[in-house]
């Protein structure tokens, strides 16, 4: 029997199609250093963020057949090293899109209201109801506003595509593409939109909002900052330190950027503490696929693949 480590847990339906297929599925956490000498007795390991494939592991597991990801980035897995020992590693990409994008607008719409400010001091104490109620009364709403998106894959597209239902401009960045035609539900009626990629250098100078969507890399820093609208808000769902952390606090500080969205950070999962306490960051814990149905869908995807890759 083949015998699946879901070490970071999988959905409930993917565990049930995967057995229901003839596998044998583990989800009893492994730590990562007993996983040398434990890893060797499966043929599949799932991951997520906390468990790491590196080189070593692979190595020590040569009944290793299939290395999982249940979400976006692999960085994680040191993918092209398993592939030159003939181990495929699997992801899945579309699965968690829509939850991570609407995360993003969740951050967008409270930053905007300064929400994440008053909600905590109205509970404060002797807070005065009225003194706050003017303190925060320059807020701001997304309809005719522009959003730059960095990265045009399946969530930046996401992205995108409440951007419009909102009634925002929408300026994204990608290497690859040139355009996206964005399918759009208006009240049950489909209208395709195309959207055009632009410059980087456009994109920064005329957003509002900014969310970005890339693999890795530290790609905004310093120069991008001062490139961008001023008061500007910012949002990273991909991966801790594609923002220059001291940079991202100097703007945040000078009021170049107003609000920063942050749900990944460079020292997970102990981030900084001047990041987390700065009153002008909204922070999540690395919640950009943690609904319902994000979790489903990966399940459903991760145990389609295994089974494919099986021929079972």
């Amino acid at each position: 029997m083949i015998r699946v480590l879901a070490n970071d847990g999988i959905a409930a339906n993917g565990k049930s199609q995967l057995e229901a297929a003839g596998f044998e599925v583990v989800t009893d956490h492994i730590p990562q250093d007993e996983l040398m000498t434990k890893l060797n007795d499966f043929d599949v390991i799932c991951v997520r963020s906390a468990t790491k494939v590196r080189q070593d592991l692979i190595d020590a597991s040569p009944n290793l057949k299939v290395i999982c990801r249940g979400g976006v980035g692999i960085d994680n897995i040191d993918h092209a090293y398993a592939k030159t020992k003939g181990i495929p590693t699997y992801n899945t990409p579309a699965a968690s899109s829509a939850s991570v994008a609407e995360l993003v607008f969740a951050h967008f719409f409270g930053l905007s209201r300064d929400v994440q400010r008053s909600n905590s001091e109205l509970r404060q104490e002797g807070s005065e109801f009225k003194k706050l109620k003017k303190a925060y009364a320059g807020g701001q709403q997304l309809r005719g506003r522009t959003l730059g998106i960095l990265g045009f894959g399946r969530i930046g597209v996401e992205a995108a595509r409440i951007a419009i239902g909102l009634g925002m401009n929408v300026l994204p960045v990608d290497l690859v593409k040139e355009s996206e035609a964005i399918e759009i539900d208006l009240m049950g009626r489909k209208v395709m939109v195309e959207v055009p990629v632009v410059s980087m250098d456009k994109m920064l100078a005329e957003a509002d909002y900014i969310t970005i969507h890339v693999p890795g890399g530290n790609l905004i820093g310093e120069e991008e900052l001062a490139k961008m609208k001023k008061g500007v808000i910012l949002a990273n769902t991909s991966r801790g330190g594609v923002i220059n952390e001291d940079a991202l606090l100097a703007a945040l500080e000078s009021g170049q950027v107003r609000g920063a969205a942050l749900d990944v950070f460079i020292g997970e999962p102990t981030p900084r503490r001047d990041l987390l306490e700065n009153p002008k960051v909204s922070v999540t814990p690395h919640i950009g696929a943690a609904t319902g149905e994000a979790q489903y869908n990966i399940g459903t995807e991760l145990a389609d693949q295994i089974i494919a890759h099986f021929g079972k």
